[in-house]
């Protein structure tokens, strides 16, 4: 799977991590490894459904009564979307602005896959005997068990949160999780590596500015058959600007010229629209491209962007 991060509108600040589930050395969340399980999955205390998704690690439910709560996901800190992130919070991620600027984009990624994977789907909640039920602003401790699998550890597992360090039960395993995707740069701890942080592209004849919008991540390598999943293949673009931007006529298009064009789309500070190669209803968030075929090779391609006048914004490789 290729986990690609570069800002366009001239000035590239990286914002790298990945958008969807891997399986690392440990294997893929809840299954055994060398006759040891990856983590326990708790049974579930309560069936709830996701109604919102705050960021990567906290969820809006309601419950079969439509009651609904704020939950907190037990052990797991994605970066934020909302407020400036702290480099320091982040073992090996430089105190800088293009480290903060990368775990932005990481955050950002972290948020779209929940929303992927969880919102408005039914899923298990499970509390930790070493926590209290609630924590900050009464918001509810809790594991998220879906599909059979602990959604916190894979998060964790995936690169996408680091260990929230507490007294919850299953903390060795999470962060053994953690180690090995930070040995292996996944997810959000690519921010490590400043040569994937922070690169420059010059648009065909222009010049270097500030960067305002960035390609926080480009999922290329689709679970299972990539022409049988395609969405799961997908770029996400994230302002990261002060100000709106009209990305209607803009379009990407990848090595032997596939394109796709955004019609009627503002896109506004802190916000995020991520196209997807298949099929399905376009919102503000969400744009579908429509084809019956994968689009990015997973051994490798080009992403171009180009601007409504057709100028050539950036052109990057992977």
């Amino acid at each position: 799977m290729y986990r690609l991060a570069f800002g366009l509108v001239v000035v590239l600040v990286v914002a790298a991590g990945c958008s969807g589930f891997t399986a690392g050395p440990s294997g893929s969340a809840g299954t055994a490894v060398d006759g040891q399980p990856a983590v326990d999955v708790p049974a579930s205390a309560v069936t709830v459904t996701v109604t919102a998704v705050v960021d990567g690690d906290t969820i809006q439910v309601a419950y079969e009564n439509g009651t609904g709560d704020t939950v907190r996901l037990v052990g797991v800190d994605t970066p934020e979307v909302h407020t400036e992130n702290k480099p320091a919070e982040f073992e090996g991620v430089p105190e800088t602005n293009a480290g903060a600027s990368c775990l932005r984009g990481a955050g950002t990624n972290a948020s779209s896959l929940v929303k992927q994977r969880l919102l408005g789907k039914t899923v298990g909640l499970a509390f930790d005997p070493n926590l209290n039920r609630r924590g900050y602003y009464d918001r509810l401790l809790a594991y998220v068990v879906h599909d059979e699998a602990l959604f916190n550890y894979r998060l964790v597992e995936a690169g996408h949160a680091r260990v929230y360090d507490s007294e919850f039960t299953r903390a060795n395993r999470f962060y053994a999780a953690e180690d090995a995707a930070r040995s292996d740069r996944r997810g959000l701890w690519r921010c490590t590596d400043s040569d994937a942080m922070t690169r420059t592209a010059i648009a065909d004849g222009g010049s270097e500015s500030a960067s305002v919008v960035e390609i926080a991540n480009i999922h290329a390598d689709a679970t299972g058959n990539d022409n049988e999943n395609l969405n799961d293949e997908y770029v996400t673009l994230v302002n990261t600007g002060d100000e709106p931007v009209d990305l209607s006529g803009w379009a990407v298009s990848d090595e032997v010229d596939h394109q796709y064009t955004f019609a009627n789309l503002t896109l506004d500070p802190n916000a995020s629209v991520t196209l997807y190669t298949g099929s399905g209803t376009d919102t503000d968030t969400e744009r579908y491209w429509g084809r019956d075929g994968a689009v990015w090779n997973n051994d490798g391609d080009t992403v171009t962007v180009r601007n409504a006048s057709g100028a050539t914004v950036l052109r990057q490789s992977y």
